[in-house]
C-alpha cells in the first residue's frame, strides 16, 4: 500500500511562503496613482522607421504606462493608425501626444527645441553602458529601425548615445523590448532618489483597500 510522508509535507506547508494574489483593479489605480504623484521627470521618445506596427503598438503601450508624454514619429514609421498597431497598442495610442518629424534629425531638433536631452538607444561608437548614462531631468530616448538602428543623421543630433548591455551569444534586442528596457530605466533612476516611505506606501501590498482581501 502506497505511504504518504504527512510529517514532512505538513513541515513544507508550514514553511512555504505565502501565494501572492493579483491586485484588484481599483488597487492597481491606487498604486499607479501614488506613483504618478511623486514622478516629476518627464520623458519623450523618438521612434525612427520603426516599420513593424506590432512593434510599433508595443512601443507605444510602454510609452503609455511610463508616463510618456510625446512621441515623435520619424522616417518611415508605421502609421499608428494601422489595425496591426492597434493590436499591440490596445487603444494606449490615444494616451499619447503623437508627432511626426520627417527625419530622426528634425525629430530630435524638436525634442530638444521642448526642453529634452535627446539619448539615442544604439550600439555606437561612444556608446556609454545604459545604466551610466546622464538620464536625469527631462529627457527624450530615440530608437531606430528594427533592422539597421539609428540613423547617422540621429546619432548626430543626439546629445549622448547610450547601449544596452547584452552578456548573451544574441547581438541585438528587438526594438520594442530595447525601448521598454531603456524607458524603464529612465524611471528607475528617478524613483531611486525619492526618499524612503516609513508607511510603505509604496508596495501593493498598501495598496489594497481595506477589507479587500
Amino acid at each position: 500500500m502506497e505511504t504518504t510522508n504527512r510529517t514532512g509535507n505538513d513541515q513544507y506547508t508550514r514553511n512555504a511562503p505565502q501565494v501572492s494574489t493579483q491586485l484588484r483593479p481599483t488597487d492597481v489605480k491606487r498604486l499607479n496613482r501614488h506613483w504618478r504623484r511623486r514622478t516629476q521627470g518627464r520623458i519623450a521618445l523618438i521612434a525612427e522607421s520603426v516599420t513593424q506596427p506590432f512593434n510599433l503598438g508595443s512601443i507605444l503601450r510602454t510609452c503609455a504606462t511610463f508616463g510618456v508624454e510625446t512621441v515623435w514619429l520619424a522616417g518611415n514609421s508605421a502609421d499608428p493608425a494601422h489595425p496591426q498597431v492597434g493590436k499591440t497598442a490596445l487603444g494606449t495610442e490615444q494616451k499619447l501626444r503623437l508627432e511626426k518629424a520627417s527625419t530622426g534629425a528634425q525629430a530630435a531638433a524638436a525634442a530638444r527645441g521642448a526642453g529634452y536631452r535627446v539619448a539615442a538607444v544604439e550600439l555606437a561608437r561612444g556608446a556609454v553602458p545604459l545604466h551610466e548614462a546622464p538620464l536625469e531631468g527631462d529627457v527624450c530616448l530615440a530608437v531606430g529601425a528594427e533592422d539597421h538602428g539609428c540613423s547617422p543623421g540621429l546619432l548626430s543630433a543626439a546629445d549622448t548615445a547610450v547601449y544596452i548591455p547584452q552578456i548573451g551569444r544574441v547581438g541585438s534586442l528587438n526594438v520594442a523590448v530595447a525601448a521598454a528596457v531603456a524607458i524603464a530605466e529612465t524611471r528607475r533612476r528617478e524613483w531611486r532618489e525619492l526618499p524612503g516611505d516609513a508607511e510603505g506606501a509604496g508596495t501593493a501590498e498598501a495598496a489594497e483597500a481595506p477589507g479587500s482581501h
